[in-house]
């Protein structure tokens, strides 16, 4: 099971998850929730 996702865009995604906890720590619980979630999803449709 693979997972193809542009490359490009996960840096991206990631630094701006790192900015917005830097600003707003109260958003890491929302922003690791959507995370699982998202992961969770792909898996399943991966399949």
């Amino acid at each position: 099971m693979t997972l193809h996702i542009n490359m490009q865009v996960v840096p991206v995604i990631s630094l701006i998850a790192g900015v917005l906890i830097l600003v707003r720590p109260k958003l890491l619980n929302y922003i690791v929730a959507f995370y699982l979630i998202a992961v969770g999803v792909f898996g399943l449709i991966g399949r």
